[in-house]
């Protein structure tokens, strides 16, 4: 292909400007330019996967996916299927948000009426197993236009830090179901001025794209 002619008033270009010092160069001011160059290239890219949308999904007998921006996979608690969370610059944990397997006793009734009765054994088994537990609440809740729950809410001691928790039951809304997940969320008290109790932990900030994006099948 056959470049077009620059006009006069437009020239030179910025390549012809630099063309004389380039080639001038030594060959290690050269080849640290271009390593700047490749530096910078892989920093703009690395930006930009960080700011896209990031999907999760998990099959099994209990498939479900959910979205997530700003929060990075790390390794699960033992049984667990994902977690993904951020941190501060010190280490110290921001944000968290894990999905686990969760399988109620066989039951009579409706669902939404075996979930509080469920509910009494797991808040016991999760304070025995939370340092600093301090329930907050509990009862009915609605993430989404498709799921509704059960959750609790506390405060926690995790690595030393007072946060936020809210976990969340979830069983697929059909007759008889028995196998769910809990979404397990945990926030910094620092992390946002709209999240200033458990309860508004996945309302709002980070948390709150993973938690209305989650879905069954």
């Amino acid at each position: 292909m056959t470049a077009l002619a620059m006009k006069r008033e437009f020239g030179p270009t910025l390549g012809r400007l630099l063309a004389p010092r380039w080639h001038a160069a030594s060959r290690l001011a050269r080849a640290v330019v271009v390593a700047a160059a490749v530096a910078l290239v892989g920093a703009l890219v690395a930006l930009g996967l960080t700011l896209e949308n990031s999907t999760y999904r998990h099959g099994g007998s209990v498939p479900f996916s959910f979205s997530y921006r700003d929060l990075w996979r790390v390794l699960p608690e033992r049984g667990g299927f994902v977690r993904v969370q951020s941190r501060w610059r010190n280490g110290e944990l921001k944000y968290s948000f894990a999905v686990g397997p969760l399988r109620l006793p066989a039951y009579t009734g409706e669902l939404q009426g075996e979930l509080p009765l469920y509910a009494t054994s797991f808040i016991r088994a999760l304070s025995a197993r939370t340092r600093g537990f301090e329930l907050r609440g509990e009862g009915k809740t609605r993430i989404n236009n498709m799921l509704s729950g059960y959750q609790v809410l506390f405060y926690a001691t995790v690595e030393g830090e007072r946060v936020y928790g809210r976990d969340v039951l979830l069983v697929a809304q059909r007759a008889g179901a028995r196998e769910g997940v809990v979404v397990a969320m945990l926030t910094s008290p620092t992390a946002s001025a709209q999240v200033s109790s458990p309860m508004e932990v996945g309302e709002t900030g980070v948390l709150l794209k993973p938690l209305k994006t989650f879905a069954f099948g």
